[in-house]
């Protein structure tokens, strides 16, 4: 018979597991030593924040709010009422002068020489042949996108030498302006696609150009008697170009004085040649040309672009970025419009 007492063998080989120490008194002085440290630490120095020169970022921010926000953008009876104050006024100013009206309207622009300089023109001619020359290098980059390139580059070289066969006074390549004019335009137009034909015959221009840049000439100088806008250029080439020059070259380049002062003489022919393709928007052939508030936008274009011009002249750099800035808004005003 099995003694009672005896204990049972598994809960011999296994005695009880001790207990553990309990660990609230620790936790609580440990938070209570945390709590009184607090005041400690409120009171312990940091560094003293940083001082700047108040010019050391006068290139970066604005001093005033204000100047860094543009005018509402303005509505089209708003530029027509403002072209029609400029006209009455340089009108009564010519007839207090003694000034015919014909000679008050070439001042506002609508003569070649009073929008862009022979200097200007010369300028663009040689830099967008350049960009013509990289556009037109072998036929897979040219298939592959490079004949639109091509077509905007032609468009305004086009432009250019239309512009140069009926400049009023002296400018480089007149003699044969309205035969590159004609030659450059018929390949602008066939840029359409980018097949080995007129990749062949980009090619063709990219040698006639360097003719005339470098002073050999054309091989023949026929040419149609005249500018015929509408076998000359389209309108969306030309705002191609002027999206890139106003938003990509001009704005960024007007932003303070410092940048105004670095980047002179390329604002001045850049605005000189925003004031020209002004003008050929409103050249009949031209699509729009005839509708009233088109004209009016496009001359508040070309009255803006001219303001950087002489914002220049008197080394007026708040001058150059609002005109600047009233070139942006006549150019999105026409684009809520007619786009």
């Amino acid at each position: 018979m099995k003694n009672p007492r005896q204990p049972h063998p598994i809960r011999a080989m296994h005695p009880p597991t001790p207990r553990r120490p309990a660990m609230r008194k620790p936790i609580l002085a440990g938070g209570l030593i945390c709590l009184l440290a607090l005041p400690l630490l409120a009171d312990e120095k940091r560094a003293a924040p940083p001082r700047f020169d108040s010019g050391e970022f006068s290139s970066v921010f604005f001093a005033d709010l204000s100047d860094a926000v543009r005018d509402s953008r303005p509505s089209a009876p708003q530029l027509r009422g403002a072209a029609a104050a400029q006209q009455a006024a340089a009108m009564q100013a010519a007839a207090g002068s003694g000034e015919s009206a014909a000679e008050a309207t070439a001042a506002e622009g609508t003569g070649w020489s009073a929008l862009i300089s022979a200097t200007s023109i010369e300028d663009e001619v040689k830099r967008l042949k350049l960009q013509f020359d990289g556009t037109v290098t072998t036929p897979g980059p040219f298939k592959s996108g490079g004949y639109q390139d091509a077509r905007q580059e032609l468009s305004m070289l086009a432009t250019l030498f239309a512009v140069i066969s009926e400049y009023e006074g002296d400018v480089r390549w007149k003699d044969e302006g309205a035969a590159a004019r004609d030659l450059l335009a018929r390949t602008a137009f066939n840029c359409k696609a980018g097949s080995t034909q007129v990749y062949n015959e980009a090619k063709l221009r990219k040698a006639d150009l360097q003719d005339i840049v470098s002073g050999a000439g054309l091989s023949s100088r026929d040419a149609e008697e005249g500018n015929d806008w509408a076998m000359i250029v389209d309108r969306v080439p030309l705002m191609q170009y002027l999206d890139w020059a106003v938003h990509e070259e001009m704005s960024p380049k007007s932003n303070n004085k410092a940048a105004v002062d670095e980047n002179s003489a390329e604002l001045r022919r850049l605005a000189e040649t925003v004031a020209m393709i002004g003008h050929v928007l409103t050249r009949e052939g031209l699509d729009d040309a005839d509708d009233e508030d088109y004209q009016v936008m496009s001359k508040a274009m070309t009255k803006a672009a001219l303001d950087v011009r002489n914002a220049l002249d008197q080394n007026d750099a708040d001058g150059v970025r609002l005109a600047v800035g009233a070139i942006t808004q006549s150019c999105s005003a026409c684009h809520e419009q007619f786009q």
